[in-house]
């Protein structure tokens, strides 16, 4: 039975922990969870640039000609509510909506379930005539009943929020978020040298843009729980670059004062070892928000954890994602753009050229020696009637001496 071969590695070659000495390649998840997945993310990164650039692009454009859907605290308007019996649906609420007033309201729906379900009406700002027109109209079509199981027109509820208390909201919203922003990116800068603190604000931002952009082109309802929420995954985000960098840095200790590997290298091997904790991070993140989704929207009725369930799961997937294939090449880059990163790589690379070239070389100097002893010409013969060493036999037979 024929022996297979060793498999050759190259020592100079960062993504031979991919092979195994038996040259058996692991599967992808088992690759992922022991973290040498040898997946080539920096060195690819001109692909997750063009993912980033669209993703950006498609948010600026949906943020500029489509605007957000503002919910009624920072717009102003009014605010509509009353329980949604066997008898009360959407469609009639807004036809009685429409009667009284004569055009529809901005949003109409149900939230929870059971007794606990009300429909919710929001629309503009009514006065207080029309008000207490559509407040009989609703109870002469639905007879709604209060707490205490009779019917009563204060089963019907109408909040008036102003314009003024919409602007006011709105401005304390932009200033927190500002603040937050601020006291964050101090904060990478003292936690990081220079490089990682503008690859780690590049992604903050990369995560504010992409996930308000989605909100805008999918037309979810910004409410101040959103902020709130918003706030939060930039918290998530901040932790998960802190994870990411710190092998970056442990892996990278040293680096320039070796010849073996180059700073890419060993930034790649350090988001490989930490892509399947990101990955765990945002799965474990995401659980109980959808958790929250599924039992205090649809089953509680609680609209305010809907808005801030919604933003956290977008936030924290976008987040997710930005740490891995967008903070690390970003650093990458701006490590090889100057500095002395920059001149290291250079001398790696150029010593792995100069010593491929000299075993291409021996190699080549290797195979035409041996041709030459193979094809080497029939000499005379020694003084002794031997054939020199290395002389073809002449085809004659010697006498035996006796």
């Amino acid at each position: 039975m024929a022996k297979s071969s060793p498999i050759a590695v190259d020592p100079d070659n960062e993504l031979d922990y991919e092979t195994t000495v038996s040259g058996k390649k692991h599967s992808l998840f088992e690759r992922l969870y022991t973290g040498t997945g040898g997946f080539e993310i920096v060195g690819k990164r001109k692909v997750y640039y063009g993912i980033a650039v669209v993703l950006i692009a498609i948010a600026a454009l949906s943020m500029g000609l489509k605007g957000f859907t503002l919910g009624i605290d920072f717009a102003g308007g009014s605010r509509i509510q009353l329980p949604a019996a066997a008898d009360v649906t959407t469609s009639k609420v807004d036809e009685v909506y429409r009667t009284v007033i004569g055009h529809d309201p901005v949003t109409t729906q149900k939230v929870g379930s059971g007794s606990s379900a009300t429909i919710q009406v929001r629309s503009d700002s009514l006065s207080t005539d029309q008000a207490d027109k559509l407040q009989s109209a609703l109870f002469d079509a639905f007879h709604p009943k209060d707490s205490s199981g009779q019917p009563s027109r204060n089963a019907i509820s109408i909040a008036q929020i102003s314009e003024t208390w919409g602007s006011q909201v709105t401005h304390k919203a932009l200033l927190a978020l500002v603040v937050f922003v601020v006291l964050t990116m101090a904060y990478i800068a003292i936690r990081f040298e220079r490089d990682m603190s503008i690859a780690a604000i590049g992604s903050l931002f990369f995560n504010l843009i992409v996930t308000a952009g989605i909100y805008s082109l999918v037309g979810f309802e910004v409410t101040p729980a959103a902020v709130i929420g918003l706030l939060t995954i930039l918290g998530y985000v901040l932790y998960d670059n802190v994870v990411v960098f710190d092998k970056v840095e442990e892996n990278t200790r040293g680096v320039l004062h070796l010849s073996k590997h180059t700073y890419a290298e060993r930034a790649n091997l350090a988001a490989n070892q930490t892509l399947m904790r990101s990955i765990n991070t945002t799965v474990i993140g995401i659980l109980p928000i959808i958790g929250m989704l599924v039992i205090a929207v649809w089953l509680l009725g609680v609209g305010t954890l809907k808005d801030l369930a919604l933003v956290q799961l977008v936030g924290m997937i976008v987040g997710g994602y930005s740490s891995i294939f967008f903070a690390v090449p970003i650093l990458v880059s701006i490590k090889e753009r100057w500095g002395p990163v920059a001149a290291h790589t250079k001398k790696v690379l150029a010593k792995r050229s100069g010593a491929g070239k000299a075993r291409v070389g021996a190699a080549a100097a290797a195979r035409a020696g041996s041709a030459a002893r193979g094809f080497e010409t029939v000499g005379p013969r020694s003084s002794s009637g031997a054939p020199r060493p290395g002389a073809r036999p002449s085809g004659k037979r010697q006498k035996r001496r006796h």
